[in-house]
């Protein structure tokens, strides 16, 4: 039994420090997990940006609404979103900014205490972080709108609703989530092997 899971099991459960040990007790992510999740979120950002205005620019420039990519499957667009997913909270600026900037800040914190062995679910947190910041950049300096330039036919006549770079990397760090959980629920029988 570890150290850690020793302080654990010694600590008495309504004292608190059962959780503070649990939560805030694990080390720190090391100095390349710093790096992976800073990395993403920053270039994540960055790519994110840099996608919506090539796009726009350049169907502007054409003076087109749309361009077929994959003819009836994937077409560029220039759509924006005053709304969360799907549009919901449709008009909401200052709700969705606030509610970006508490995303953040819950994801930073997940991320300084998710300890060293979390690589995957780190990951996911720096796809999170970027695709909350580059849709938040967009509320705060696009009056509320966030730029959707991916226009995919999922049926004949039906669109998904169109998304961008950003949706694309919420939707994989959601993806990477429940990738982790899976491997989390394997590790534990062992774990339970190893203390009896």
């Amino acid at each position: 039994m570890s150290e850690f899971e020793k302080e654990v099991d010694e600590a008495r459960p309504d004292s608190g420090r059962v959780f503070f040990i649990s939560c805030c007790g694990k080390s720190r992510p090391d100095f390349g997990s710093q790096v992976i999740f800073w990395f993403l979120t920053a270039t994540g950002v960055l790519l994110d940006l840099w996608s919506k205005k090539a796009v726009f620019d350049w169907l502007r420039q054409r003076g087109a609404g749309g361009f077929a990519v994959i003819d009836g499957f994937l077409q560029l667009v220039m759509a924006e979103n005053s709304g969360a997913a799907f549009g919901m909270a449709a008009g909401q600026r200052g709700l969705l900014i606030a509610v970006s900037f508490i995303a953040l800040a819950v994801i930073f914190a997940v991320f300084i205490f998710s300890g060293r062995e979390q690589k995957l679910v780190q990951i996911a947190l720096g796809l999170f972080a970027a695709g909350v910041g580059g849709n938040l950049y967009d509320r705060i300096f696009n009056q509320g709108r966030v730029r959707d330039f991916i226009d995919v036919v999922y049926w004949p006549g039906r669109h998904w609703p169109a998304f961008n770079v950003a949706d694309s990397m919420l939707c994989a760090a959601v993806a990477l989530i429940i990738i982790s959980g899976f491997f989390t629920e394997k590790r534990h029988p062992e774990h339970a092997g190893q203390r009896e």
